[in-house]
């Protein structure tokens, strides 16, 4: 895990670097302090100053060189730290674009969305706590006890014997600490999910005025975290009372022996400034003792956000490029040869089975069918969304997993009935087809896709600003911008999922006809729910069930009295 994380450092590897080297210098220089101060105590006679100057002016310069070197090492950890975690939500948002749907499917959009904010977060925190608390506590105790054993070795054995101790209590309090953090970052995923699903359907939650309910459900989610919060809060809080006790034990020990010392030796043995320094590295150590386990309690929390980010890190996309893959795609024709298809490898049921299509270049195909016949999905393999679970589909004549993922996906425009706009004006929106397209290109377009009408109702036009999501425009419209969008990338094949179900008849018939006239050599290929949206199809295909039930043209299907046929009587009032 570690040397996954490291690559995300880069150019943040000075800063890295010198931020132990800072802290050395600072944890060396308050090392010395206490034993410059314990000479300034024993050469004090009351009547010289002396002393007092010498002294006081090393120490000056001493306690200022720590300082330089403590604000140096802090500028340069939160440098790194943040450079750090810069270049780590980088590479996940990378490697999360290489996903495929299933791939997303597998870890959930709203646990993605936890590792690449909570998760990194956490390893933030815990990285510059390594490279600055981390390394400044071992040397602080190690240094501490070199300088307290050079004054008494006897007495400094106190601090030897207290610190296996205490670091004992604190290692069980983290064990018993870590399984908590561990649930609840699960816990996490479950309220985040809550507030996506909320946020994004607010207006089918008001609606059916379910926000009492969608309250509920958000208060579990959160009363659930709180509580294994507190759990855990409680475990770490156990730290300070060890810590109390190991300082305070330490100094009444000290007190007592060093001050036994003292008199029985009268002075020579310890001094009251040598005491008064072993006091100070006591203390010190304790201190540093604290501030470890405040590390070991991040890097507690950190190593579950650790193993949830690397798991996304070293994550082998389901679906990748070949090597020297096909970059261009001869024309249109579409080809399912035998194609069954599963979302899930394990599971028993079919979306797609035994599905064999031949879609010629330039022809346009009406595909229709009830909800939940996998409509959708047909559609999703074509430009390589999914793979299939069995038989081969051709685009251009070549299976499509022979391709460049995106030459192929760049010549297979699909329009979804629920497609995105982004917050931009609508020319930034229309130009993710194609991003230097001109401003005669975007309203040719939009012509096609009988868009032009109402964006010149707008007072700024085509410069109009859309808010996330498109809030701001009604659903036709957005479908109508969605649609022009797609015509940019001036693809081979075009398809609309379900995407005029918004729209009137009539428009419905005018981008139809638009398609016919202005891109007769693009496929196209028409997923509907009513029948006069592709009634003149050259090819019509009827699925149930995840199979081809009917196939032939308008007239054809009429004949053979089934399906179809009952949807056109249903929908038209005419018998077939």
């Amino acid at each position: 895990m570690i040397k996954v994380l490291t690559k995300s450092i880069r150019e943040y590897m000075r800063s890295t670097i010198l931020t132990p080297v800072y802290v050395a210098l600072e944890v060396l220089l308050e090392c010395i302090l206490p034993f410059v101060m314990a000479d300034l105590i024993d050469h004090m006679n009351g009547t010289s100053m002396e002393p007092v100057v010498k002294y006081g002016a090393i120490l000056l310069v001493m306690a200022f060189a720590s300082l330089f070197f403590g604000v140096m090492s802090g500028r340069e950890a939160a440098t790194a730290s943040c450079g750090f975690a810069k270049n780590l939500r980088h590479d996940m948002f990378y490697r999360i674009q290489s996903f495929s749907f299933a791939d997303v499917d597998k870890f959930s959009s709203s646990s993605l969305v936890t590792r690449m904010t909570t998760d990194v977060t956490n390893v933030q925190n815990a990285f510059m706590m390594v490279i600055r608390i981390a390394v400044r506590t071992p040397l602080m105790m190690i240094f501490s006890l070199i300088m307290a054993f050079s004054i008494n070795a006897k007495l400094a054995l106190i601090f030897a014997v207290m610190i296996p101790v205490v670091g004992f209590a604190l290692g069980m309090v983290i064990r018993t600490a870590f399984p908590i953090f561990r649930r609840i970052f699960h816990k996490y995923d479950a309220l985040n999910t809550s507030v996506q699903e909320n946020v994004s359907a607010v207006r089918v939650v008001k609606a059916f005025v379910r926000e009492g309910y969608e309250q509920e459900k958000f208060g579990k989610a959160s009363e659930d975290v709180r509580q294994e919060f507190t759990l855990a809060e409680r475990v770490v809080s156990l730290n300070n009372p060890f810590l109390t006790f190991g300082i305070y034990t330490s100094l009444l020990l000290l007190n007592w022996f060093g001050a036994n010392v003292i008199i029985s030796s009268h002075g020579s043995a310890l001094s009251t400034g040598e005491l008064t320094s072993l006091i100070t590295y006591g203390v010190q150590i304790m201190i540093s003792l604290m501030m470890f386990s405040m590390v070991v309690v991040m890097i507690t929390i950190a190593s579950e956000s650790t193993e949830r980010i690397v798991e996304v890190m070293q994550y082998e996309p389901t679906l990748v490029s070949p090597e020297n893959g096909e970059m261009t795609v001869a024309d249109g024709s579409i080809d399912f040869e035998h194609v069954s298809f599963r979302y899930a490898g394990n599971s028993k049921k079919k979306a797609l089975s035994d599905i064999d299509l031949h879609i010629g270049s330039g022809e346009t195909i009406g595909i229709i069918g009830g909800t939940g016949s996998s409509k959708t999905t047909l559609i999703q393999l074509i430009s390589r969304l999914y793979d299939v679970t069995e038989g081969t589909v051709k685009v251009g004549g070549k299976d499509v997993k022979e391709y460049d993922l995106k030459a192929l996906r760049d010549q297979v425009a699909v329009v979804l009935q629920k497609n995105v706009l982004f917050s931009g004006t609508i020319k930034d929106n229309l130009r993710w087809g194609k991003k230097d397209a001109t401003d005669e290109e975007i309203l040719h377009v939009c012509r096609l896709a009988q868009a032009d009408e109402f964006v010149q109702l707008f007072p700024d036009k085509y410069d109009t600003w859309i808010e996330q999501g498109g809030t701001n425009v009604s659903g036709g419209q957005k479908q109508r911008l969605c649609i022009a969008r797609a015509l940019l990338k001036k693809p081979k094949v075009l398809i609309l999922d379900d995407s005029t179900s918004a729209v009137d008849t009539k428009t419905d018939a005018l981008i139809r006809r638009a398609f016919a006239e202005e891109i007769p050599d693009t496929t196209k290929i028409i997923i509907a729910q009513r029948v006069s949206s592709v009634q003149d199809a050259d090819q019509i295909i009827v699925l149930d069930g995840g199979r081809i039930v009917e196939k032939g043209t308008h007239d054809e299907l009429l004949k053979e009295k089934g399906i179809y046929s009952e949807l056109y009587t249903s929908q038209t009032g005419k018998e077939a």
